[in-house]
């Protein structure tokens, strides 16, 4: 198995200002020289985070998937974004995991944020999805999923891991910071893969401010790459797939994992 490149953008993002945002990653995008696989945008890349459907909400024929749709082509990579969709009555917090070829894999938002109103506007989602990049099996995750360990953990049978890699795609506020850099690394711990996390920066629009700290842990949870507080950045990190293998062969956790089903 070859190794994963992975691209992470931390961005400040303009509130509920969907061209505005479109064109900044338009050019945040053409600002990676080297090859990559995956490129990750922050939650809610197009609008930032909103609750506002009226403006925001858009159709998976909206501009927004043509955009991601445009650029995985043009740069011969997978992306992963969240947006919000309007779907007949329901609003979802929908991420988009786009193929150059223009196919397209969705998740919708488990976990809906309860100290504010998202949880009352958004249709929570109800099945976790696995999508493969190069061979790497990797389970996408939005923001507040972070916090509940039992939706992401990972699966071992007959000597395969159900995923590789875990990637959270978030607006993570400044001021919980702490549980955003021990969290990431401890899904990275339990689950023997690599997790990466994309956040934003700056003020919100709302008057919460973000800081960033990107980052991707490996699967013994040390931190391979932390992007700067409150700094946009375009950074590549190569995952190792043969460091992951040795580790899970030499620390053989996953046969010793609990089995168990997730009621909806």
């Amino acid at each position: 198995m070859q190794d994963l490149r992975v691209t992470t953008i931390q961005s400040s993002l303009y509130r509920e200002q969907c061209e505005k945002n479109l064109n900044h990653f338009d050019f945040l995008i053409d600002q990676i020289r080297e090859p990559t696989d995956l490129i990750l945008l922050p939650e809610m890349f197009n609008t930032g985070v909103s609750i506002n459907p009226g403006l925001c909400a858009e159709s998976m024929d909206g501009p927004s998937v043509g955009f991601l749709r445009r650029k995985s082509s043009s740069c011969d990579a997978v992306i992963m974004a969240t947006l919000l969709i309007r779907e007949e009555a329901a609003i979802y917090n929908r991420l988009v995991v786009m193929y150059p070829d223009g196919h397209f894999v969705t998740y919708d938002k488990r976990h809906l944020f309860r100290l504010s109103e998202e949880f009352r506007i958004i249709t929570g989602g109800a099945r976790k999805i696995l999508v493969e990049v190069n061979g790497w099996k990797i389970l996408p995750m939005i923001c507040y999923d972070l916090r509940f360990p039992v939706w992401s953990k990972n699966a071992w049978k007959d000597g395969q891991y159900e995923y590789d890699l875990l990637v959270y795609l978030a607006n993570w506020p400044a001021s919980r910071s702490q549980v955003w850099k021990t969290l990431l690394p401890a899904r990275a711990i339990e689950n023997q893969v690599y997790a990466a996390g994309v956040n934003c920066i700056g003020d919100d629009g709302n008057g919460t401010w973000h800081s960033g700290e990107s980052m991707i842990a490996d699967a013994k949870g040390n931190i391979i790459y932390v992007a700067q507080a409150g700094k946009q950045e375009v950074h590549t990190v190569i995952l190792s797939w043969q460091e992951l293998q040795l580790y899970r062969d030499s620390f053989t956790v996953g046969m010793d994992w609990d089995h168990f089903t997730i009621e909806n």
